[in-house]
């Protein structure tokens, strides 16, 4: 039995993206502490049976003297709790999380899941930010990294020792949640993108896009956008600008859930044109395993989802003429050529992205270091 601490900048992350990680490592015989900012879902991570330390993080901010504070409190919990091992995730986390862990004694394991403007900027902030990584990932005793790209770029920029890291399979699907649920038969061909509302995300692209197919094909098209609105980042869509594009009928917006599934079955195809550097989307996986179709961008972390052509289509980054000519072609499809592209999506995320096999990593390296 080890005590093992599990962190990430909010608990609606732990709860959405790792929950079966935590049943699991309880069922295993683990105590589990989550460590994370106070929000709605923190008493649902008690509930699964995990204790809970609230955490000041300022997610998408660059004030020092908060990202100080963060790591002071990190230090604080850690030299008390005397964890075995810690379990990061997100960015800041990642960072400060591994400083504080190893100064202390704690066995750290992270996970980088996309490196957002970090290798796409040279502003002070991404430049600060590759530092940082580097003072810290030579801390941590396994570095888990959700695609290749991002594995390479952190062995070549020597931000990590190639022994110390691994790949997963993003942060995988659960196959029995996410079931295959066909769109209904209705003549109308429904897209959904779920993200948070970033420009980054590729949210303008789509817009443009549908703005562009409705006046081609009216009320046979429907487009969706379901995620969170006015996030800390500089990249937000505000809800001012999601209202006209509702009142111009471009796009439905759904808000956020906690039973995405539901909103996933009921369409055709699901769309990421991001450009940001993602890790691999869980929102793809989700649909993928609910067998839909899926059109993203031939991106980091976004290709791994699509075989294009097979289960879905790969488009240019930046490039709304590129995202309507694959949506054209879901459009043209069949409703049973959708059908067939989405049992494709089905069988690779069975193959390939089966979240058993990241909690099986989980386990294997907890038990490799400890």
């Amino acid at each position: 039995m080890a005590k093992i601490a599990i962190s990430a900048n909010t608990s609606w992350y732990l709860y959405n993206f790792r929950k079966n990680t935590i049943l699991s490592l309880i069922e295993a015989g683990h105590v589990v502490t989550a460590i994370s900012p106070r929000d709605d879902y923190s008493t649902k991570l008690e509930q699964l049976g995990a204790r809970f330390i609230h955490i000041d993080i300022d997610q998408g901010g660059t004030n020092p003297i908060n990202d100080a504070k963060t790591f002071f409190a990190f230090n604080t919990i850690f030299k008390t709790e005397k964890f075995d091992v810690v379990l990061n995730f997100t960015p800041k986390n990642n960072i400060y999380g591994t400083v504080a862990a190893s100064k202390n004694g704690t066995k750290v394991i992270n996970n980088i899941a996309g490196l957002g403007i970090i290798f796409i900027d040279e502003n002070m902030t991404a430049k600060i930010a590759r530092r940082l990584y580097k003072f810290s990932q030579s801390r941590a005793d396994k570095i888990f990294f959700q695609n290749e790209d991002d594995r390479g770029l952190f062995i070549d920029n020597k931000l990590a020792d190639i022994s110390k890291t691994d790949r997963l399979p993003g942060s995988g699907a659960d196959l029995s949640r996410f079931a295959i649920s066909p769109a209904a038969d209705d003549g109308v061909v429904s897209f959904l993108l779920v993200a948070r509302m970033l420009y980054d995300k590729g949210i303008g692209h789509y817009v443009e896009a549908a703005r562009e197919l409705k006046q081609r094909y009216g009320d046979k098209v429907q487009f969706n956008l379901l995620g969170f609105l006015d996030v800390n980042n500089p990249s937000a869509v505000s809800r001012a600008e999601m209202q006209v594009w509702v009142d111009e009928g471009i796009v439905n917006y759904l808000g956020f859930s906690d039973t995405v599934e539901e909103e996933i079955a009921k369409v055709d195809c699901m769309v990421l044109p991001s450009f940001y550097r993602e890790g691999v989307p869980k929102s793809l996986l989700e649909a993928g395993a609910m067998g839909k179709p899926i059109v993203t961008t031939d991106n980091v972390g976004c290709r791994e989802t699509v075989d294009h052509g097979v289960n879905g289509y790969l488009c240019q980054t930046r490039s709304t003429a590129s995202l309507v000519e694959m949506l054209t072609k879901i459009i043209e499809h069949t409703y049973q050529e959708r059908l067939d592209m989405g049992l494709a999506s089905r069988q690779k995320i069975e193959n390939e992205f089966d979240e058993k096999i990241i909690i099986n990593k989980y386990l294997t390296a907890i038990e490799s270091i400890i």
